[in-house]
């Protein structure tokens, strides 16, 4: 463990878009984060050789239509150095449907199983919400050599202002896998809507509607 890790300063520690120059690395912290969650194992079939192919694949593409389609990616930065990586989508975007080169470029790297699964996955976390116009968080990470410090709760905190401020949204809405991070959340103000299940990995979709105003 570097000599740094646990001499973070909160002084230190900032918020900002990702530039087209931290997506690459955004990419890299998500796969290092969601290497081991049980429904990307599922989806990306980890026990095949080239499960990790498809996973960093999968992520790519995904960092590319949210850059595209210039939805919210928030980094926190230890001065220069990405830690934390939040993906979210606004309301009234296309939740269910991806857009058709996404589509294409996934079939081409991730697999037309992969694809289908990672779709209807989307659709049923839609048809679930609670309300009709909201944010997402697709995506929650925290860099393995900075965790148990209360970063997610920094990162998250700064979810939580970006969604506030949009008088269009009614809150933000995330599907978690696995039981560790539900209380991150819950402290956090995001309630338990129900239980999915998606080939036999349960999770929890939760929503933190939006504040009343102090």
């Amino acid at each position: 463990m570097g000599t740094n890790d646990h001499a973070l300063s909160i002084d230190n520690l900032s918020v900002a878009m990702l530039s087209a120059e931290d997506v690459k690395s955004a990419g890299s912290l998500l796969y290092l984060s969601y290497h081991d969650d049980p429904l990307f194992m599922k989806i990306f079939r980890a026990n095949e050789s080239d499960y990790e192919l498809r996973l960093r694949a999968a992520i790519r593409e995904e960092l590319t239509t949210f850059w595209h389609a210039e939805q919210p990616m928030i980094g926190l930065f230890n001065q220069q150095q990405l830690l934390g990586v939040a993906c979210l989508t606004e309301p009234n975007t296309d939740n269910g449907q991806r857009l058709w080169h996404w589509r294409l470029k996934m079939l081409l790297t991730a697999g037309y199983v992969s694809t289908k699964q990672l779709l209807e996955k989307e659709q049923t976390v839609h048809s679930a919400m609670p309300v009709e116009h909201y944010h997402m968080l697709a995506f929650l990470a925290v860099s393995p050599k900075h965790q148990a410090l209360g970063l997610g709760h920094y990162l998250l905190r700064a979810v939580n202002t970006l969604v506030e401020g949009n008088t269009n949204s009614s809150g933000v809405g995330v599907f978690v896998t696995l039981d560790k991070y539900k209380s991150l959340f819950v402290e956090n103000h995001y309630q338990h809507i129900t239980e999915l299940s998606f080939n036999n990995v349960s999770g929890y979709l939760m929503f933190r509607p939006q504040q009343p105003k102090a």
